[in-house]
């Protein structure tokens, strides 16, 4: 949705606060919209939407008439922003669209929103491949999810491999075998590759893996227990085994997913517990019969939020990228139930229902998905009473003004300067934020293998440069604390980074964490600009977590670094060449032995190869001689 032919963005810098709320509204009109509250750093603190945007920013020049916390927003409010639409479920799109993408400080956030995984059958192969897939819908097929974890589709994957005999391999492989692989030999695939079952025959199975994802498991076990007395009565005892161990790989999936409910069919179940001014949202996801696990959220809101508001939030914003199911059932009433019901039937393309049952087996469902939810916020809060004591420590220990809200920390890895990378882990309030992790690949070809100052150098100066540029946008997450793996010689590589890019330690505090003598645990050392190098004490809790987010900085960046090494050392020079396949690769490199060799090759004697013209042979030379 581009907001840019029906936007107005105003600001008057001589008002602010009621004042100029009250200016813009004598301009606004009486149609429907979103708006946005900016502050005086170019932050946006609250994105709403309304029927009327007259109507609605209007009630926003009554402080006196608000409660505490939106008195606040308004009194810091020095720019508005807004966005005009046809329709006001146009406009509940775009705000869910906004609060996902701006992360307002006023508005109820959804966080950790990962996208979730599918399974895909393929369609556009004569032997369909079956996998798991996230991301965009770009390959053609048919769509089996969500599920709510990789581990559930990779149970469901396996059990699709055992009962039906899919391939799982790419294309390239699929092409290039000349024999069935291992998979065929403990009986996980039909060889389609090889010609060990017939097109037809192997059909016939991908038809069978789509009624079990469709939730026709009892049809289809019907039918396979058919086929499987008809191969006894004929004395085809092998079919009749093979047929067996298929109906026992289906019950087994029942067996593993517990509740499936016998009529709810596709429908997301979402129940909300709320304690202590916090909240958990559980959402179970059944999809044909089917129980595909489940997920628990923790909302960030105000204390005073309701239920009602924080479930409509939520379901708003989880929704925002994805197609809801045809049902969707939920613990608490919620505000303007028909307007969201109608913008996620637009979302989903078909109507969506949104129902609080009372009775029946959804009503069970649902029990089932409270105690779930009271039972994650239980431990959440456990856990966060401990953290909280724990940033009370740090923020005593390195000089901050309040516990902070968001760490980061950096440290890099390489073998001798070679495939060297840097990484970023963020923690905060509610633990190790992984969906906001980031890994830097060293790219610059002037440093000196190996400088590990210049590497952090490099990594600080990207993530910060951007920074700026998403503050210009209002979309930038500042820390409150930035620790450095290392020693004096990276805080000073830190500092002078921040220095050089206007941000300075009011803003922005930075410290280094460098292992001890002998490097024991225990006995690291602490970096703090203009002090001495300090030690904690022993058993101090501030100390255990300061190396719990160092250990995790360090085995996220020792990840990328060896899944980078891996990735050059599969690698082959021929795999870019344009035209060149598995059949040409592999023909080359018999005939020359390694790619090293090819590269040295001539036009002649490429063309010597087997199924290499001399036009593709000019194409290989031209390849690994285009500088030359």
């Amino acid at each position: 949705m581009d907001p840019d032919p029906k936007s107005e963005t105003s600001s008057a810098s001589a008002l602010t606060g009621a004042a100029l709320i009250a200016d813009h509204v004598r301009r606004l009109p009486a149609k429907p919209g979103v708006y946005r509250m900016v502050d005086e750093h170019g932050g946006v603190l609250y994105v709403g939407k309304a029927k009327s945007l007259k109507v609605r920013v209007n009630n926003y020049t009554r402080v006196d008439k608000q409660p505490n916390r939106i008195a606040r927003m308004i009194i810091a409010t020095r720019s508005m922003e807004f966005i005009v639409t046809d329709t006001e479920t146009e406009a509940l799109l775009l705000e869910a669209n906004l609060i996902k993408r701006l992360k307002p400080r006023y508005n109820i956030l959804l966080r950790d929103d990962k996208s979730f995984p599918y399974i895909v059958l393929r369609r556009d192969h004569e032997a369909p491949q079956v996998l798991k897939h996230r991301g965009a819908r770009s390959l053609k097929g048919d769509y089996y999810g969500p599920f709510a974890s990789a581990s559930a589709v990779n149970r469901t994957l396996d059990t699709l491999q055992k009962a039906f005999l899919l391939r799982t391999c790419s294309d390239p492989v699929y092409e290039g075998r000349t024999r069935p692989c291992m998979l065929h030999q403990i009986r996980r695939c039909a060889a389609p590759c090889t010609g060990e079952i017939l097109p037809e025959d192997y059909a016939d199975l991908v038809a069978q893996a789509k009624a079990f994802l469709s939730g026709k498991s009892n049809e289809l076990g019907e039918a396979l227990n058919a086929q499987m007395q008809k191969a006894a009565a004929i004395q085809d005892y092998e079919r009749a085994a093979e047929v067996r161990d298929r109906i026992r790989a289906l019950a087994a999936v029942s067996a593993h997913q517990g509740v499936n409910p016998a009529n709810t069919g596709d429908a997301d179940v979402v129940a909300l517990h709320m304690d202590g001014g916090a909240s958990c949202v559980r959402v179970f996801f059944y999809r044909a019969g089917q129980n595909w696990g489940d997920r628990a959220f923790f909302p960030r809101h105000d204390k005073s939020a309701s239920a009602g508001e924080v479930l409509g939030a939520f379901l708003a914003q989880f929704y925002e990228n994805k197609r809801p199911p045809k049902t969707l059932v939920i613990s608490h009433d919620i505000a303007e139930e028909e307007l969201l019901c109608e913008a996620l039937s637009v979302r989903a393309g078909r109507h969506v229902q949104i129902i609080r049952p009372r009775r029946g087996e959804k009503l069970d469902l649902l029990r089932q998905g409270l105690n779930n939810a009271r039972d994650a916020l239980g431990r959440r809060l456990a856990e966060s009473s401990s953290r909280a004591t724990q940033l009370a420590g740090l923020a005593k220990v390195f000089d901050l003004d309040q516990p902070p809200e968001r760490i980061e920390v950096y440290d890099n890895s390489h073998i001798s300067g070679t495939y060297a990378v840097g990484a970023m882990i963020v923690s905060g309030p509610e633990g190790l934020e992984k969906n906001q992790y980031r890994i830097f690949n060293i790219k610059s070809e002037e440093l000196t293998p190996g400088d590990d100052f210049a590497m952090m150098r490099e990594v600080l100066t990207r993530r910060f440069s951007r920074l700026l540029k998403e503050k210009e946008k209002g979309t930038a997450m500042v820390p409150d604390l930035v620790l450095v793996d290392g020693g004096a010689g990276q805080l000073k590589e830190a500092v002078q980074v921040m220095a050089d890019l206007g941000i300075s330690q009011t803003q922005v505090k930075v410290a280094g964490i460098a292992k001890g003598v002998e490097r024991d645990a225990g006995r690291e050392q602490f970096f703090i600009p203009g002090q001495k190098p300090f030690r904690l004490e022993h058993r101090d809790p501030v100390l255990y977590y300061l190396q719990r987010l160092r250990d995790e900085a360090h085995r996220y960046a020792i990840g990328a670094h060896r899944r980078r090494r891996a990735k050059g050392a599969r690698e082959n020079p021929l795999d870019g060449v344009p035209g060149v396949g598995p059949l040409r690769k592999k023909a080359l490199l018999a005939r020359f032995g390694s790619a090293k060799a090819v590269r040295s090759a001539s036009i002649n004697d490429l063309s010597a190869a087997d199924g290499v013209s001399k036009r593709m042979a000019k194409t290989i030379y031209d390849y690994f001689h285009e500088d030359m």
